[in-house]
Order: structure tokens, then C-alpha cells, then sequence
């Protein structure tokens, strides 16, 4: 089933077949559009609502017109009915402060959709005893979400060592051979830590996206 509101056609039926409600990719609407795209959404489906890569002006423009969401300024994102938490555990690692944002969207996206979230944050690989004093939470986890940028070791250390899925995000961090990400999702992607699963370059929505097809 979908609605035409004419700048866009909805699917009123993910939900449905996917258990999640068409997620709203804020860059390139209006205010005006994502307020009328957030009430179809809420009006026919029954679970959380999200509004993705929102900047601060524009969410409380849709907030203005649509009470009972909140924004998440570092994960860009709005929520409203986030969903009951359940019983499967999500670590978000990063390998370096400037990963934050991006492991701020994963983690953002995936405690609104209901799965239970750990933040362990700047343990790259130059200095490996941080990552190592946190391997009991790893280990602990239903599923590890890495973000990195640079050369991206942090992904396939990280597969190494645990046994859970882990979704490897690459970020668009570092100097110019870093390629804006490239290099990072080139390192991820010939990991030799094999059955990593290898999101796009700073998208940290896809990987929460895919942990929540993980847990179901």
C-alpha cells in the first residue's frame, strides 16, 4: 500500500513485511515535506518513527508541527514512538573521537528501533590495550558495530577476536590517501577476518538497519 502525497510516494506497508516503518532520509526535503511524510507515517503505522541527517533548525521546525518526537542532535535524528528495548545487545565501538558522529547515528538509529546499546568509544588500533580492556564487553554482545576511518584495522581486529556478527562501518576520517573513506571501506571489505558485514561510508544507519535484521 502507498500514498501519494506528491513530492513522494510512501510505503505504507514496510512495516508490515519488515517490522519497521519507511525510514525518512531528511537531506533534500523541507520542513514542510517531512512533517507531511512523519504524520502519514504515524497515522498508519503502529511502531517508532525516524527522521534521519537532521540539522538542528529543521527539527524543531517538524517538532513545532509535530509534537511528541524528540531529536537527537549528535545522532542528526528524530524519533518519535521509539520501541521497547529488547533482548539482543548492540556495541557501537569506534576506533578514534572523530568516528563519533557516525557511531552516534548507528547507535541513535538502533535504540530507537529496540535494541539494547553499548557505547565503547577511541580504541584504535595505535593503541591496542584500550581495545583489549574492553573485550569482556565485547564478547558479551548479540552483535558489534565498528566504525573507523583511516586504514580501518580496527574491523578486522575487532572480527578477530569475537565470535558475534560485526558490522563494520568506514568513515570518512583521515588525510588525503584515506580518500574520504574509500581506503577505510577497501580495508573493510578485504578483511581478512572473514564474514564481516560492510556498510557504506559513514552510514551509520545502515548498520544499525542491519543489526535489526540480525535480531529478527
Amino acid at each position: 500500500m502507498t500514498r501519494d502525497l506528491g513530492f513522494a510516494q510512501l510505503d505504507l506497508d514496510r512495516e508490515r513485511r519488515q517490522g519497521l516503518a519507511e525510514i525518512v532520509y531528511g537531506p533534500g526535503k523541507t520542513p514542510a515535506q517531512v512533517v507531511a511524510i512523519v504524520r502519514e507515517l504515524l497515522a498508519h503505522n503502529t511502531g517508532p518513527v525516524l527522521v534521519t541527517r537532521v540539522e538542528p533548525a529543521d527539527a524543531a521546525a517538524v517538532l513545532a508541527e509535530v509534537p511528541g518526537g524528540t531529536h537527537h542532535p549528535d545522532a542528526r535524528l528524530l524519533v518519535w514512538r521509539p520501541a521497547l528495548a529488547r533482548e539482543f545487545a548492540v556495541v557501537v565501538v569506534t576506533a578514534g573521537t572523530a568516528d563519533g558522529p557516525v557511531a552516534a547515528e548507528a547507535a541513535g538509529v538502533a535504540t530507537a528501533i529496540g535494541l539494547g546499546v553499548t557505547r565503547v568509544s577511541d580504541v584504535g588500533v595505535a593503541g591496542l590495550h584500550r581495545l583489549l580492556a574492553r573485550l569482556e564487553v565485547l564478547r558479551a554482545a548479540d552483535c558489534v558495530i565498528v566504525v573507523a576511518g583511516m586504514e580501518a584495522a580496527l574491523a578486522s581486529t575487532v572480527g578477530g577476536l569475537v565470535a558475534v556478527p560485526v558490522i563494520a562501518v568506514p568513515t570518512s576520517t583521515g588525510y588525503g590517501a584515506a580518500f574520504e573513506g574509500v581506503t577505510a571501506l577497501l580495508g573493510m571489505l578485504s578483511s581478512c577476518a572473514a564474514g564481516l558485514t560492510v556498510v557504506n561510508i559513514d552510514s551509520g544507519f545502515a548498520a544499525a538497519l542491519a543489526a535489526h535484521r540480525m535480531a529478527r
